[in-house]
């Protein structure tokens, strides 16, 4: 007796107002072939504005596939936020050849898709794009900054009865859109599986600060003063690692790399408003010398008190490396004893 093969999870992919960097991002999963990652996993993508070559009638002609439920629409993917300008309209923003608002496309394939997905923090939250005094009204597919609403409402259930499911990041590391997707192909998430914000718990319940190369000189309080320093982003340079949800000090970008560990401090991007922090990106906030953003779940005077008995016990090797853009000197050699 032969076993029917599993019907495939279809995912399609739409681009709305955003810079298309996590497409580039999702690029760069770590496999050769990410075609077979997907097919391996189950995963049919009907289209991608990148990577598909069907346009124009026959991208249309799928659209009303998905409309109509003669193919099945599992994980509708959206990157980029959503234009609703001007007045309400959409119109900044019209899908090609429709004289449509891609708002209005994504409105009706939202409603018969299983799942939706926002993809990227311009798509959750509102983002870069949403930035400023936001000419464009653009805004996150449920939200709108840290408040829900967005393009869908607040209220919005995709036909599995899910909330849209928040993949932030700016752009978003590869592999935490191959799990999502991968999980609900799978059917392996249950109601517990997204936070507060909707972001998925398996990268969201991280901070950027797990794992984070520099823990040496923040457990001393030993700060970086210019960029190149190899102490701690927090105290003068702008870091959030602390305070950002992301687990991307464990799970490297390209299997070496994270921001903290090319130079630059995290500022956040997994979260609602980073891009508008009310600061220059690059520099700390302080009041009466104290970093306004204190590490999540730390008190005040807790951090006060930590932060000076620290740095009265920075070591010498660990206060001169961290303002030097190379290790000046390295650990001492000690005798041990096993025992």
């Amino acid at each position: 007796m032969t076993m029917a093969a599993p019907e495939p999870f279809n995912v399609l992919w739409l681009q709305s107002g955003g810079c298309g960097g996590c497409s580039m991002s999702l690029l760069c999963a770590d496999t050769p072939d990410f075609d077979a990652l997907l097919r391996d996993a189950g995963i049919r993508l009907l289209w991608h504005p990148a990577l598909s070559e069907a346009t124009g009638d026959a991208l249309l002609a799928l659209l009303d596939d998905c409309l109509a439920g003669r193919v099945r629409l599992d994980a509708l993917c959206v990157e980029g936020s959503l234009l609703r300008g001007p007045h309400g309209s959409g119109r900044y923003h019209l899908l090609g050849g429709t004289d449509r608002p891609m708002l209005h496309w994504v409105q009706d394939l939202a409603r018969v898709a299983r799942y939706t997905v926002a993809v990227g923090t311009c798509a959750t939250y509102g983002g870069i794009t949403a930035g400023g005094p936001n000419p464009t009204d653009a805004c996150g597919l449920q939200y709108e900054g840290a408040v829900r609403g967005g393009a869908l409402g607040a209220d919005y259930t995709s036909r599995e009865g899910w909330p849209v499911i928040n993949v932030a990041g700016c752009p978003t590391h590869p592999d935490w859109v191959i799990e999502t997707l991968m999980s609900l192909a799978a059917g392996l998430w249950g109601p517990q599986a997204l936070d507060a914000l909707g972001r998925p718990r398996f990268y969201a319940d991280h901070l950027v600060h797990h794992g984070c190369a520099r823990n040496e000189f923040y457990e001393f309080k030993a700060s970086a003063e210019k960029p190149s320093d190899l102490g701690c982003l927090m105290e003068h340079m702008g870091c959030k690692g602390t305070q950002a949800h992301g687990d991307c000090n464990m799970r490297l970008w390209n299997g070496t790399g994270s921001c903290t560990r090319g130079g630059y401090a995290c500022i956040s991007c997994t979260e609602p408003g980073f891009e508008a922090p009310g600061h220059p990106f690059h520099l700390t906030p302080k009041i009466a010398g104290i970093p306004i953003g204190l590490p999540t779940d730390m008190p005040k005077a807790w951090f006060v008190a930590l932060a000076s008995l620290s740095k009265s016990a920075t070591p010498a090797r660990v206060r001169q490396n961290a303002v030097a853009d190379h290790q000046v000197v390295a650990p001492a050699i000690r005798k041990t004893t096993l025992k």
